[in-house]
């Protein structure tokens, strides 16, 4: 973990700063064009690179995360370190004298890194796994639990000893669930759940299936429980109460900035964040 003198150390110029971030670009100082991967580059007289292959006009920055906000390398890592404290973006804002919608872009903009670098979808969850859905948001009283109105549905799936994988959904239909399961888990998994009836196809997919009794205030017996999910659900509203709301477009974004906390809960993830912060976006632009 980085101690407070080593962090103090990065940010007490701007340079030391940028060469931070840069180690985090360029593997030993090796420039590449984004473009097309070429090394043969010549340098500009604005201390811009042009790729001598074709053309690609860069700088140190062009077409990573860290260049979409218009923040200097100490501003970034002070940032980052705020965020990953958990203060909201109108805290951030007052610390780094920026203005609040120049934070909270920022912000989101370390979420978009964050989703973008999320588990690989492709990669299968296995051996004991729970899972589980829950609501968020939603200001209206009346109904709660299934079928609330005005909430989000967000479907989860826990690998015991291993990772949580969440994601919103549409609905909670029986097709959309088991479609999600089939396509996350490993066949031949022991897969435990509560007892709604949605679950009950599991069995025919390929799954042990073992269900917990909510209704008989039997939250565990033995090892059939769904307790390390509802750890998670207790985590994740916990941290959004906070944003007093959030919209259900940028949802998704919190969730797996949520996910990604729990699964690093017990790892140091400021240096994860620059990392993050610091690669390509899925897309180069064409010209800086």
């Amino acid at each position: 973990a980085m101690d407070l003198k080593a962090y103090e150390h990065l940010i007490r110029t701007e340079s030391a700063a940028r060469k931070f971030m840069l180690g985090f670009c360029w593997k030993n100082q090796q420039r590449f064009c984004p473009k097309c991967r070429q090394r043969k580059l010549y340098r500009l007289t604005d201390g811009r690179r042009r790729c001598s292959r074709c053309g690609y006009t860069f700088h140190d920055f062009s077409g990573r995360w860290i260049n979409l906000v218009d923040l200097d390398c100490g501003q970034w890592l002070r940032l980052i370190k705020l965020f990953e404290l958990e203060l909201s973006s109108r805290k951030i804002a007052q610390q780094l004298s920026v203005s609040y919608k120049v934070a909270h872009r920022a912000v989101m903009v370390l979420r978009g890194a964050i989703m973008a670098h999320a588990p690989d979808a492709q990669k299968l969850l296995g051996g004991e796994v729970e899972i589980d859905e829950s609501y968020f948001g939603g200001k209206r009283k009346g109904k709660r639990g299934r079928g609330a109105s005005g909430k989000v549905p967000v479907f989860g799936i826990l690998e015991r000893d291993g990772l949580v994988h969440v994601e919103a959904v549409p609905n909670v239909r029986a097709e959309t669930l088991l479609g999600m399961t089939i396509k996350k888990v490993r066949r031949g998994s022991i897969v435990y759940t509560d007892k709604f009836k949605v679950y009950d196809s599991l069995m025919f997919c390929g799954y042990r299936h073992l269900k917990v009794d909510h209704g008989k205030r039997v939250y565990a017996s033995g090892k059939v429980y769904i307790n390390g999910l509802e750890g998670f659900w207790s985590f994740a509203k916990e941290r959004l109460i906070k944003h007093h709301g959030v919209s259900r477009t940028w949802f998704p974004y919190y969730l797996k900035e949520l996910e990604f906390r729990y699964n690093n809960r017990r790892n140091e993830i400021f240096n994860v964040l620059c990392q993050y912060i610091c690669d390509f976006t899925p897309l180069v632009p064409d010209r800086e």
